[in-house]
């Protein structure tokens, strides 16, 4: 195992880290002479989670280790800590649950659309507006973590959050519209082509059927009854 391989994997170990730091009611942690609260705590665990996204990407394209596992569990594990800082949030009562289903539904049906795609061969790659889209989380989340010991943070919090909705619908039409021209074009080509094969099948069994039955009819002679 390389070590953007293990970034990612350390970057799943920190998700239920996070969700118990932040949901966890009066929590503290002695560090030192200091008490660090839950919600600091929390921002901690995501910020460096957050971290290791960009790390082990880097470390990937620079040291030319980019591998099919890290592919695959990168985006996983992305999702799993955004889902997670999501709900812990509606838990403690500081996200509307509307918003957090709008984000999460998101990127659920942008990774189904790009599950069929690789399967068509096709790769959707991450636009622009994806990629603000993740900083905005990052900065948004960050904010209403902080929110839940700190009420003034509330409403710029909220802002961010309207501002991560904005950015998910709009790369979302992206990826769908992606979608659509290529990889919906290219199924229905091959599905008709599909059909068409069947079809040709068909018809020449049907007429090497056809041909069959009128071969053996003209293969019989006709003998007149016999008389006694």
């Amino acid at each position: 195992m390389n070590v953007p391989n293990a970034l990612t994997i350390l970057r799943i170990f920190f998700v239920p880290l996070l969700v118990a730091a932040l949901v966890q009611e009066n929590g503290s942690v002695s560090i030192g002479s200091m008490q660090v609260s839950n919600e600091w705590l929390a921002l901690g665990v995501f910020l460096i989670a957050a971290g290791t996204d960009l790390l082990d990407g880097y470390l990937a394209r620079r040291w030319k280790q980019v591998t099919t596992i890290g592919t695959l569990l990168d985006p996983i594990a992305d999702k799993l800590l955004i889902s997670a800082a999501l709900v812990s949030l509606v838990q403690v009562r500081v996200l509307p649950g509307w918003m957090a289903v709008l984000i999460i539904g998101r990127e659920f049906a942008v990774s189904g659309l790009r599950q069929i795609a690789a399967a068509e061969r096709y790769t959707i790659k991450a636009s622009d507006l994806g990629k603000t889209k993740m900083f905005a989380q990052v900065v948004a989340i960050s904010c209403m973590l902080l929110a839940v010991r700190h009420p003034a943070l509330l409403m710029p919090g909220m802002v961010l959050m309207w501002i991560v909705i904005v950015f998910a619908i709009v790369s979302a039409v992206s990826y769908f519209r992606k979608f659509w021209r290529k990889v919906d074009a290219r199924i229905k080509n091959r599905r008709r082509r599909e059909l068409l094969i069947m079809e040709r099948k068909r018809q020449r069994a049907a007429m090497r059927q056809r041909s069959r039955g009128s071969g053996g009819l003209e293969g019989t002679i006709w003998k007149p009854p016999e008389v006694n």
